[in-house]
């Protein structure tokens, strides 16, 4: 008499994100950030990078890109595994991976959401995407994505328009939307550039529904902080995978950010890699 099959439990993944981007060997940023982020808030990680970078506090020194076809095989080998509820972007290098990565978006549909942080120079001012890159990102990767996070260089580069004010960030954040976003986050730090003796600083979230907050925070002075922007659209896609809403996976994001900060180890570096936090 054969036996029973036996019996099968129904299996509840946890919240799961695929960070896609490139690697910085002193983890202060990239897809080693993003991995601690998600780690640190009980996030399982995947990863599919773009790029191999030599960089360090001061600047960026060598990049080596990834063949498009070779992003592509990761990011279905991550989804053959372990599966992905949001997918978070960073350095995506040129035109060819961009299109790699919307066509996989696309045969995903909503199963998998997109923060799309559109990294575009590093602080040093190389250039990480080129003209064909942005352009790509603008038509297809935009319009696919659950929440865009420019800081101010960003989204003045994307449209075209200067962004040094509230009321720069807030056209910027239309422009965004008309092109298809769900959500935008505009990220003011760079305010400073324009008011040196500005003591806050203000993002904004902005929603195809018509949701608007404003958030404010007090200007840390002394040395500059590596990592901000990978740490808070990581925490965010992290919020996003474990069913927060918008407004919460932000607004939780922004205070991981902050710990790190608070946390952020003193080495005599030109600029200092966030903590963990609490």
């Amino acid at each position: 008499m054969p036996r029973p099959a036996p019996k099968t439990e129904e299996f509840d993944p946890p919240p799961r994100v695929l960070a896609v981007g490139g690697t910085d060997p002193t983890g202060g940023a990239g897809v080693t950030r993003d991995v601690a982020t998600l780690s640190r808030l009980g996030v399982l990680s995947s990863v599919a990078v773009t790029a191999v970078t030599v960089q360090t506090s001061r600047g960026v020194s060598d990049v080596v890109v990834l063949p498009a076809s070779v992003v592509a095989a990761q990011i279905d080998a991550a989804a053959l595994e372990l599966g992905f509820d949001v997918v978070k972007t960073g350095m995506l290098c040129n035109v060819d991976i961009v299109h790699a990565l919307a066509d996989r978006l696309e045969r995903l549909g909503s199963s998998a959401r997109l923060v799309l942080d559109p990294v575009l120079s590093a602080s040093s001012g190389r250039s990480l995407l080129g003209e064909e890159g942005r352009v790509a990102l603008l038509e297809r990767l935009v319009p696919l994505a659950s929440l865009v996070t420019p800081n101010l260089p960003e989204a003045a580069l994307l449209s075209g328009s200067p962004v040094a004010s509230p009321e720069d960030m807030g056209r910027a954040a239309d422009f965004f939307l008309a092109r298809g976003a769900s959500a935008v986050l505009i990220k003011g730090g760079h305010l400073i550039d324009a008011a040196p003796n500005r003591a806050t600083v203000v993002d904004l979230l902005r929603t195809l529904d018509g949701e608007e907050l404003w958030l404010e925070r007090t200007r840390r002075m002394g040395l500059p902080f590596r990592g901000t922007g990978c740490t808070l659209a990581s925490a965010i896609a992290a919020g996003i995978a474990e069913g927060l809403t918008l407004r919460a996976s932000v607004e939780r994001a922004r205070d991981v950010v902050e710990r790190g900060m608070e946390s952020a180890p003193l080495l005599g570096l030109a600029a200092r890699p966030l903590g963990l936090g609490a």
